[in-house]
């Protein structure tokens, strides 16, 4: 049996998205009140808890935002990231420098409860098929400049990433059918340009265009907004010669529904674009 491996982060890629969150909160003069009110040098002790139970990820980032600041402070984890974690865990204890690390907990929240929030969110989903083969998978609708912290809570979460930009697999939309003039010709010209390396993927509306599509031989079909019982259909339409995807208002109390038509993909961009931020908080330890 194939071990899959956890997904992790290329830390200049971590740092960089750290910096640019920093430099926007500092802004010209620095944590102005951190200033006016903690003396130099005191010490603290703080807990990052869980307020409310889910998924955590994001903490190399939450790490990378106090070390930035002030490379003293230490950062201990207590869980790790994709661990699941009920109201009340403590995920992390972070010391030192109390003027460091108050100017650093804004930032390192705001990645964590958003990247935590993500796992959540496709972690439902996720257990909501767990009976069936299919996987839920996220698309390209993700808040900009965190595409690849947002795709990587999606795997802690369970999920499966779909591509991540428009360079790394061919997906051909209703758009781009319309403007080629249908189906067939569009996957012919991308099977033309594209390399051996590079999957096609085709968007289709119909069973009519899904046996137009199967036609010319694409990687994936892309269901788009079908009901149940059309997506059963389609699946015994395609009979394995193409892998199946299906999307379009995906939600938690249809998911289920829609895995157990035999698509091998569900895709949702709810997951990236509107989960709700996980809940926690972070407070100086007085014992």
């Amino acid at each position: 049996m194939m071990v899959s491996l956890p997904p992790a982060l290329p830390r200049p890629l971590v740092d960089d998205a750290v910096k640019a969150a920093l430099l926007e909160d500092l802004g010209r003069a620095g944590d102005i009140t951190t200033q006016a009110t903690i003396p130099p040098g005191t010490a603290a002790r703080l807990v990052i808890r869980g307020r409310k139970p889910g998924v955590i990820a994001g903490l190399p980032l939450a790490v990378s935002a106090f070390r930035q600041i002030d490379p003293d402070v230490r950062f201990h984890a207590h869980v790790q990231d994709g661990a699941r974690i009920d109201a009340g865990t403590i995920v992390a204890t972070v010391e030192g420098e109390a003027r460091s690390m108050l100017s650093a907990e804004r930032v390192a929240l705001n990645f964590l409860g958003r990247l935590s929030g993500v796992a959540t969110a496709t972690r439902r989903f996720a257990d909501a098929i767990a009976h069936t083969p299919a996987r839920i998978t996220c698309t390209r609708k993700t808040t900009p400049g965190l595409r690849a912290f947002e795709k990587y809570a999606v795997k802690l979460g369970g999920g499966s990433n779909h591509r991540f930009g428009l360079d790394d697999a061919i997906l051909i939309k209703d758009n781009h059918v319309a403007v080629a003039g249908g189906v067939k010709p569009a996957i012919e010209r991308a099977r033309a340009f594209s390399g051996h390396l590079v999957r096609v993927e085709v968007e289709v509306d119909t069973l009519d265009q899904l046996r137009e599509a199967l036609e010319a031989g694409p990687d994936v079909v892309l269901l788009d907004n079908m009901a149940p019982g059309t997506l059963r259909e389609a699946v015994a339409i395609t009979a394995r010669r193409a892998i199946t995807e299906a999307s379009g208002t995906i939600a938690l109390d249809t998911i289920a529904a829609v895995a157990e038509t035999g698509v091998d993909y569900i895709s949702s961009g709810w997951i990236t674009h509107s989960s709700p931020v996980l809940d926690l908080g972070l407070d100086v330890d007085m014992g």
